[in-house]
């Protein structure tokens, strides 16, 4: 299991354990250039099918351009930017189609998760805290307008759900997507309210506490599908793309 798995683990503790205090991870250049890419996209900054440019990124975040090369690899790697021959590194194209795969692939694992969480008896009590500190965290960063912060603690959230399952397999497959994940839910900001997305989550945690099965499982169908389809991405980046290249 990778580093991130493992220190992602934490989230999903045993009853009685402390979970105000999370122990912090040390983070490399590496480490973080690739949070500056992603907090960016997720705030629209950069967006979808733009070109990231080694040396400009390293000027910009004042790093040498070795870690941001090994950082441009990484992101690469883990599907958030795309090396086109001609045209050079760019953030992955991001279309509705696309989000759709990625949302239909997100319910299935998140499902699964949550219905061996209530098989364990991890969907209430002190099993669920880190979701709801999660939410917390959320109605913070909404307060803030901040939606990289927002989108962040979406993503632990979820992590946290699939955690809570104990399927460490599970748990990998939906590490592969978290940062991917991390960029969608902040573009959504930019096509609803915060304090909507905050509410689902409320809703969310408020089913998974009751233990009913099919309750879970549509709930998670309507956060997860309905209310991401409902959201188009294709016009969101549209949108930003031209306030952004026009300065208005």
């Amino acid at each position: 299991m990778n580093r991130h798995v493992r220190s992602n683990l934490a989230l999903a503790p045993s009853p009685g354990e402390e979970t105000e205090w999370q122990k912090l991870q040390p983070q490399t250049l590496v480490d973080r250039v690739v949070e500056a890419v992603v907090s960016q996209a997720a705030r629209g900054v950069i967006l979808p099918g733009d070109r990231i440019v080694e040396a400009d990124l390293a000027r910009k975040l004042g790093v040498s351009r070795v870690p941001v090369r090994e950082a441009l690899r990484l992101l690469e790697s883990s599907g958030i930017a795309v090396n086109q021959p001609y045209k050079g590194i760019r953030l992955r194209p991001l279309t509705n189609g696309w989000v759709q795969d990625l949302v239909e692939a997100r319910t299935a694992l998140e499902t699964s998760a949550a219905h061996r969480a209530v098989d364990a008896g991890h969907h209430r009590g002190d099993w669920i805290a880190p979701l709801a500190a999660a939410i917390s965290q959320m109605e913070l960063t909404a307060a803030r307008d901040d939606a990289y912060g927002l989108a962040a603690a979406d993503t632990a959230f979820h992590r946290a759900l699939c955690g809570l399952g104990g399927n460490n397999v599970v748990l990998d497959l939906w590490e592969t997507l978290a940062r991917q994940l991390t960029i969608v839910f902040g573009l959504a900001t930019l096509g609803k309210p915060m304090s909507a997305i905050v509410q689902e989550h409320h809703d969310l945690l408020a089913v998974l506490s009751t233990g009913d099965r099919p309750a879970i499982t549509a709930a998670l169908h309507e956060h997860i599908t309905v209310m991401n389809l409902a959201v188009d991405y294709e016009a969101i980046q549209e949108a930003r793309r031209k306030a952004r290249d026009t300065g208005v």
